[in-house]
Formats: structure tokens, C-alpha cells, sequence
């Protein structure tokens, strides 16, 4: 299939999902689906996996706090036929993410906090915030 077949972004699929733990599973339920219509390689779905179900679950717990009446959403696009992009957006407040510490640094070893931005950074092909931190955008070369 030629790359002009896909559209500059083409979006796929949404979810909206509530401030609740117990959504991640309808999380993994939408990206299994997703995998399977493009067919991912394992490597790539399990990085999409963590990563995403990592960004919803900050979204829920920190950005919205797991207030009842906030919500998450979750917007999928094809960048192009190798270029998957999604978004998970909160109503928090927003938060810096440069500003957290290094969870790798021997102070922070012990800590827990800043593990799941690292693990998104290091999974993704590209990781970048936006909306004061309510929004990250993750790009995974499919």
C-alpha cells in the first residue's frame, strides 16, 4: 500500500473513559484491537501497551485525581502506514514534566513517583507533552 493512501493524520479509533482504575482493562481491550486490525509485532504491542495503559493510569490517579466527574480520553491516528500517534488527554491541572526526577539517580532509586513517565519515554518513539502537561503524545514507529 502507498503512503498516499493514508491521509496526513488519520484517526482510528477514540475512547472517553472515567476517572476510574477499574478502565484500564477497556484500555487493553481497545489496544488489542487496534494491534490486531494493523497487526503489530509483539515488541511493538507490548510497548504500545504499557505505555498507553501507564499514560491513562497517570491521567486517572494524578491528572484527575480520580474525581467521578473528569474524564480521560484517548485519540488514535496514523500518522502514515508506519507511524502510529496517540494521545491521552486529561482535565486535571497539569503538571511539568521536566520536572520530575530521575528515577534512575541513586537519590531516587527508592522513590516510586516519575517511574511511569520514564518507562513512557522509554518505550515510545517519541513522548512529548502538551496543554500544561494535561495532554502526551506518544508515536510508536509500527
Amino acid at each position: 500500500m502507498s503512503s498516499s493512501a493514508y491521509p496526513q493524520k488519520l484517526m482510528l479509533k477514540q475512547l472517553e473513559l472515567d476517572s476510574k482504575p477499574e478502565v484500564i482493562h477497556s484500555v487493553e481491550v481497545f489496544l488489542e484491537e487496534i494491534s490486531n486490525e494493523l497487526s503489530f509485532k509483539e515488541d511493538v504491542y507490548a510497548n504500545v501497551m504499557v505505555a498507553v495503559t501507564e499514560a491513562v493510569n497517570n491521567s486517572i490517579l494524578h491528572g484527575n485525581k480520580e474525581d467521578p466527574e473528569k474524564k480521560v480520553f484517548l485519540d488514535v491516528f496514523m500518522e502514515n502506514q508506519y507511524r502510529l500517534k496517540i494521545t491521552v488527554r486529561d482535565e486535571g491541572e497539569g503538571f511539568n514534566p521536566e520536572g520530575l526526577a530521575d528515577p534512575t539517580a541513586p537519590e531516587n532509586i527508592e522513590n516510586i513517583g516519575g517511574r511511569g513517565v520514564f518507562l513512557m519515554r522509554h518505550l515510545a518513539d517519541e513522548l512529548s507533552f502538551s496543554d500544561d502537561g494535561r495532554t502526551v503524545i506518544m508515536v510508536f514507529n509500527i
